[in-house]
Formats: structure tokens, sequence, C-alpha cells
């Protein structure tokens, strides 16, 4: 037993010897993102401050490296390259929008980097280096069409995103999905706006006359950013409220309601898999640790948190299997792992790099909370590819050996080039 013990503590001393772990932390801290991206960042410093009063991972403490990328797509891409080629980090924790992670994407495959990557994304991607730890399309924007459809009696749908990959993706899923139930294409409106759109109001008009064919109308916002602090105030300037016109978002939180007025709003709807009014003890214990480290009582936590909360202990558990921060070591001893959500359960990290996750539809209310309104019965594993796109319904991705393969076809039985079925 003396021995064992001598032999535990030379390898923490060699650890030790080893420097700090540096964690990088990519998230746009300025621009048009930065009302999303700051709580992030600042999210990332709890979780490593927590972690160092612990004594930190591996007899090491962590180093968190931070980098402002400025809402700039390009920019990501040369910060991702400065973090693993200058700072030398050992795991990122970054990105919002998915224009910025496909800048990434190449960088820190070419270096061999670990991206966990926090938001709801539109799939058609699978990469050894990313773990998805945000929402699939299954997971947040098919459940919450089948909410509208069956709950709500919705037969007419206004898809309205910001012009970037993401959004596009998405109605694209979304649309097929439409089709395969029987929508006809007149009952679907499509409308995409650039980043930091703020006149809204020809728009929303448009919304208002399409609801008006006397079929029950919903939008389906796909909206990033602070966009959408102008589009919900419009909403409410033409007088269209939930009962008449119901907005589910699937980029609107706790954080983005902060910043408006939110009582004309309730009613209207948000896609999630987690909300701060979620009742776990494990969830009152993050949102007062959270109030404590910012020092603000009207702090508020949202999903992206949660996704960083679950891919930080994700990766943290994955060293400790692993007895090293090295990256395909982490890659390797990641899979399978399962760490607490905040909604009372658990998440595991799944061969594709996708984590199970609940659904949750949760409703506006005056305080600038949700209220759960309905909710998946079990979790649910996010899935790489849609099962509803030409091109994509016939791959799986599973990086486990032997197989390692991002985009295995189950028709051919074979590893084909990374499919490209996103629009820009």
């Amino acid at each position: 037993m003396l021995s064992a013990c001598v032999g535990f503590s030379l390898a923490n001393a060699a650890q030790a010897d080893e420097g700090p772990i540096k964690v990088g932390i990519l998230h746009s801290l300025s621009g048009t993102m930065a009302i999303s991206e700051s709580t992030l960042k600042d999210t990332m410093l709890m979780l490593i401050k927590k972690q160092n009063e612990k004594g930190g991972l591996l007899g090491r403490k962590l180093e968190p490296v931070v980098v402002d990328p400025a809402s700039n797509w390009p920019l990501f891409a040369e910060k991702a390259r400065e973090l693993l080629a200058q700072d030398k980090v050992d795991v990122i924790f970054g990105n919002w929008t998915s224009v910025s992670r496909k800048s990434v994407l190449p960088v820190v495959e070419e270096l061999n980097g670990l991206l966990f990557y926090p938001v709801q994304y539109e799939g058609e991607e699978s990469s050894e280096n990313v773990f998805y730890t945000g929402a699939a399309p299954n997971q947040q924007a098919i459940p919450a069409v089948d909410y509208l459809m069956n709950d709500v009696g919705v037969e007419r749908w206004v898809l309205a995103g910001t012009d970037y990959v993401y959004p596009r993706t998405t109605n694209k899923i979304l649309a097929a999905y439409l089709k395969s139930h029987g929508v006809a294409d007149e009952d679907v409106m499509v409308n995409y706006t650039p980043f930091g759109h703020s006149n809204w109001q020809s728009i929303v008009s448009d919304i208002k006359s399409f609801g008006s064919a006397g079929k029950k109308t919903a939008v389906v916002s796909t909206i990033n950013g602070d966009a959408n602090v102008p589009f919900y105030r419009e909403l409410a300037n033409q007088g269209i409220d939930a009962e008449d016109i119901p907005v589910v978002a699937f980029s609107v939180g706790e954080q983005e309601l902060s910043g408006i007025d939110t009582a004309p709003l309730v009613g209207h709807l948000a896609a999630w898999n987690y909300f701060m009014s979620v009742d776990s003890d494990t969830n009152y214990d993050f949102i007062d640790e959270w109030i404590a480290y910012t020092g603000k009582e009207d702090a508020v936590t949202n999903d992206p948190m949660e996704a960083h909360y679950i891919g930080f202990n994700m990766w943290m558990e994955a060293a400790l299997k692993a007895g090293s921060v090295e990256v395909d070591a982490v890659k390797d001893a990641i899979i399978g792992v399962s760490v607490p959500n905040l909604t009372g359960g658990y998440a595991t990290m799944m061969p594709n790099h996708h984590i199970t996750k609940p659904v949750l539809i949760g409703e506006i209310q005056d305080n600038g909370q949700f209220s759960v309104v309905w909710q998946t019965p079990s979790t649910v594993a996010g899935d790489a590819w849609s099962d509803y796109l030409e091109g994509s319904k016939d791959l799986i991705s599973d990086w486990r050996k032997p197989m390692e393969c991002g985009n295995y076809n189950v028709v051919t039985h074979s590893c084909g080039a990374q499919q490209n079925v996103a629009t820009q």
C-alpha cells in the first residue's frame, strides 16, 4: 500500500512539474454576438476557478487563455490557431455561430486540437476533433415543430432566420420534415436577414399578413444575436401576441430576454435543453454559484451555459480516466462518459461526439424566465446527420475504433468524404 501511495505521489509530482493545463476560451466579447457569448466566457472562468479551488486537474492548475474573435468569422480561425500553435492550449471551449465553428474546424483538425462547442446547431457535420454539447436538430428543432403541430395545431409556418449556415440548414431540414407531414409549399414562408438586422417593420408586417389566411400560424425563429431585440419589439409594436402567431425560438434564452421588456411577449416560446427555471438541486446550486461569481442578484443562466458545464466536466472526467490531457488520450476516453446535467439527470457522450439531452419547450413569462410547458420523457441522443435530407439519411458517425468514421454510409458500407449539404 505504501509503495502504491508513493507511486501516486510521484505521478502527481511529475504532472505538477509539467506546469498548468491551459484551457482556451474562444468567445466573442465584442460585436453582434457579444450579447450571447460574453456570458459563456464568464461561465468558463467560473468553472475553472472552482476546479482550481479543488486542487486543479491531475495535480495541475488550470490556466484560462481568453481571446476575443470579435464576432468576425475569419478571425475565429486566426484566434484558434493562436491558441493551439502559440499558447499551446490543451483544449478549447468556444464558438456560438455555426459559421464561426466552420471557420475553426479545419484549424483544430489540422493541429489536432479539441473543441467543445456549446450551442445548438444544424447537424450535417461530424469531426473527430469536435465535441458537440449543444443540441442537434433532432434535439431541438424537430421536437419543437412536433409540439407546435400536435399540441398547438399549427398548419402554416414562418421559418425566420439570420442569413448563415445554421438557420439555412436547419430550415432545409424543417422544410423537408414538414413536407413529409403533408404541409404544402404555400403554407411555408422562409425569410433571412443579416446579422445585427434592426429594421423589422416590413418583415413583421409580412408575417402578420401570412398568418391571416385562416390557418393557425407559427414562427420558427433561428434569428441569432442582438437582432432578436428589435424583432421582438416589432412583434409587440404590431400587436402580434402568442395567441395569434406564437414564436418558438432556438437562439433566445434568458440572457437575450434580459435586454427586452418581456411583458408583451408572454406566451411566446423557446425550445432548449435547459431553462433556469428547472426544478433540480443541481440547478439551484449552479445558479447560486453563478450569482456569487458575478456578484449580481439578477444574473441569469441559460442553455449554452449548461452545455459548457457539461462539456467541461466531461473533458475533466475523460482526462482523469486517461490519466492525461493529451488530445488523443482524451478523445479515446471520453466516449461513454456520463456527467450530471442541470435538469436533474445525466448527459452521456455518444460515439458520434454528440451527447444525450432532454428537450424542453418553455413559455416566456413577464419576469424574463420560462415556464416549461412540454418536455421529452427521457433524454434524446443527438444525430450528426439528418434523417430527412438526401445525402445524409443513410449516414452515421462513430469515432470508436475500428470504425473511426464521421460519415459511414450504412447502404454502401463505406466511409466517404465529408458531406456538404449545408447552404452558406
